[in-house]
């Protein structure tokens, strides 16, 4: 082999080592920024909305929906302390989904995402009231809109029994669509075919 041919080969082999110790580098720092990307957002968000508990806490097995390949949602199955009283429990299920996604891939809603206020009605009917930051912090598009709201009835729906269907407000109003797309008009259903409570009927008084 001409003594030529052999240096450009040298020259190309080291170009190769070192293309790929820069690419490894490069890496690790894009790893290393995204986990203190993700640390800074739960941070941010515990000071937003700090972790709810309550003397009924008790540490179970919960089913987090959060985004996976495909663009799709799944579980991932936690031990979180929960609470007893449904709306508590919905408010610390909420939290989680927010500020602890295991990866920043994994996100289905903005990090500053506060929940506001959350309500069950008689008729199992859920109410979530979620800051602006929920529509306006979202990304666009009908499938990234369609994660968010799916991670949220579907954590609900696993983990709090009790509710039928869902209602989603934006700082405590009925806004028609998420951020464009997702019709937010109507409700969401969780476990449509639990039977409503009924409400106990007047006591009779004896007539004096």
């Amino acid at each position: 082999m001409p003594r030529a041919m052999k240096i450009v080969l040298a020259i190309l082999a080291v170009a190769v080592v070192v293309g790929l110790v820069s690419f490894r580098s490069l890496h690790e720092r894009i790893r290393r920024f995204a986990a203190a990307q993700a640390a800074d957002e739960q941070a941010r968000h515990e000071v937003l909305a700090p972790p709810i508990s309550t003397p009924t806490d008790v540490t179970a097995s919960a089913r987090i929906f959060w985004a996976a390949a495909g663009d799709t949602i799944a579980p991932v199955e936690m031990q979180l302390p929960l609470s007893a009283d449904p709306v508590e429990r919905s408010k610390q299920l909420v939290h989680v989904l927010a500020a602890n996604p295991p990866t920043p891939d994994q996100r289905t809603i903005p990090a500053d995402t506060i929940l506001l206020g959350f309500y069950i009605l008689p008729d199992g009917t859920a109410v979530a009231d979620f800051s602006d930051t929920l529509s306006s912090e979202l990304p666009s598009g009908i499938l990234s809109e369609k994660i968010a709201v799916d991670s949220i009835a579907q954590t609900l729906q696993s983990n709090v029994p009790v509710l039928r269907r869902l209602k989603i407000l934006i700082h405590g109003q009925e806004v028609d669509t998420l951020a464009g797309n997702v019709d937010l008009t109507g409700f969401f259903d969780l476990n449509p075919y639990l039977v409503p409570t009924a409400p106990a009927p007047p006591v009779a008084q004896s007539p004096k």
